[in-house]
């Protein structure tokens, strides 16, 4: 479309692809942090905007209930967690922090997640995936927060002052990290303490 670039709510940017084998079919998905809304080549540009309109709706439809937890859809691919990062940064760090990369990883073994902010890249522990969403999102708020302080100082825990939940995560991450290295048992199953004491409260650059 043309003009103005367009932007999701919370200011993630959205690409329009059109698609001559698709025929009376619509998608949207996340793409690196970009909504992309798929549609049929023959669309007139009224039609584009209106199903635009509609797979952004649903994208914040979804990107809403990601964030609420509760067994609710959880951002489990590369994409989505890249598309929830775009959503995260939007809501809470004025949308200045803008990944290159986001990515679920199998081998960090002492940290939850990382950040390599001269490459925009970030990268969350997969044993994070049984925890709660909040917890999941503050790792996921504080790598974002590294790509604009490298460091732990006084300016970089001003970005967390705005998500509600940064106290209260670091206490439950710092819990399994204590129970970890006690060898005790997980206190809780649904809260998703299993499989994740395995691993130190670290959460780093």
């Amino acid at each position: 479309m043309s003009g103005t670039p367009q932007t999701t709510h919370d200011g993630a940017p959205v690409e329009v692809r059109r698609s001559a084998r698709r025929r009376r079919t619509v998608a949207a998905f996340w793409e690196n942090g970009t909504a992309v809304v798929a549609i049929p080549a023959n669309f007139s540009r009224a039609q584009e905007a209106e199903w635009v309109r509609r797979m952004l709706e649903k994208l914040r439809v979804q990107g809403d209930k990601q964030s609420n937890g509760k067994g609710r859809r959880r951002p489990s691919s590369d994409e989505a967690l890249a598309g929830h990062a775009a959503h995260l940064s939007a809501t809470y760090l004025g949308g200045k922090a803008r990944p290159t990369s986001v990515r679920w990883v199998s081998n960090q073994n002492s940290r939850w997640g990382s950040a390599t902010p001269a490459e925009g890249s970030i990268r969350l522990s997969d044993k994070l995936r049984p925890m709660p969403q909040w917890v999941i999102d503050y790792v996921l708020l504080h790598e974002l927060a590294h790509l604009l302080v490298a460091g732990h100082n006084a300016a970089f825990w001003k970005l967390l002052e705005a998500y509600p939940e940064t106290a209260r995560a670091k206490a439950f991450l710092e819990g399994v990290a204590f129970a970890t290295a006690r060898g005790l048992p997980a206190a809780d199953n649904q809260q998703g303490q299993a499989e994740a004491a395995r691993l130190p409260a670290a959460v780093g650059p």
